[in-house]
């Protein structure tokens, strides 16, 4: 099974790629889940249409016992794809990172990976925040490889430098590794260049690169992904690509 989880800036485009990843997959006859680790419950939105589903946190909040089953707190989307949002607490009362260990126990109780059988599973984590909650996909070995999106802005590469560093204080409990870095470009002058200069000296590869498209921005305003809504689009193949590169790495 391939477990990654994605992290990155805020507002990076975590979420696209995570969602086009798992569209990647999917087309490539996998059996996918994307779980999206964020308050805001959106992650997996351009693969349900525009509609995500009922987030576990609120799920919990609306509700005397735990949900029955997986179909409760999930939705199908595109490809099959199964999409789950752990959402998080009511603003100001609770710590995010709490849902996501809540959400994770859940899960493991209902038996979502025995049932499912994915072959890929995809977790979308907040931020560039690495400690807590945030910190379970690869802490507890849910994930064994970690992609961290970013652009040539000085604060995304500050926050690569930051992700990187805490996912190797793991290393040696055999947790998750970096396995490279996706340039979502961003259009900063010399932005190759910059992105080029951080994985070398923090000894990455740069394994996937998504040049700035109004085919994605088309797409997301219609509720779908890239791979879906514009497939022969170059963004599209550029997900596809690193799709059959992460599979490549497994086998």
């Amino acid at each position: 099974m391939l477990k990654i989880a994605i992290y990155g800036k805020g507002g990076i485009g975590k979420s696209t790629v995570t969602g086009n990843l798992a569209a990647a997959f999917a087309k490539l006859g996998k059996r996918v889940i994307q779980i999206g680790c964020d308050p805001k419950a959106d992650s997996t939105i351009n693969l349900l249409g525009g509609h995500p589903p009922t987030a576990v946190m609120d799920y919990m909040r609306e509700h005397d016992d735990d949900p029955d089953s997986i179909e409760d707190i999930s939705g199908i989307g595109y490809g099959g794809v199964l999409c789950i949002e752990t959402g998080g607490p009511t603003p100001g009362l609770g710590c995010a990172g709490r849902g996501i260990i809540a959400t994770f126990a859940l899960l493991e109780d209902l038996e979502l990976f025995e049932k499912f059988q994915p072959d890929v599973v995809l977790y979308d984590v907040l931020g560039d925040v690495v400690c807590g909650g945030f910190a379970a996909p690869i802490r507890e070995g849910y994930a064994k490889k970690v992609l961290i999106v970013t652009s040539g802005e000085k604060m995304a590469l500050y926050a690569a430098g930051n992700i990187n560093n805490a996912v190797k204080n793991f290393e040696d409990r055999s947790y998750a590794r970096v396995y490279g870095i996706v340039l979502n470009h961003r259009n900063v002058e010399r932005e190759r260049e910059k992105v080029e200069a951080f994985a070398e000296k923090a000894g990455l590869d740069i394994v996937g690169e998504i040049v700035r498209s109004d085919d994605i921005i088309w797409c997301e305003d219609h509720g779908q992904t890239v791979v879906e809504g514009r497939p022969d689009s170059e963004a599209a193949k550029a997900f596809m690509a690193l799709a059959r590169k992460l599979l490549s790495s497994e086998e």
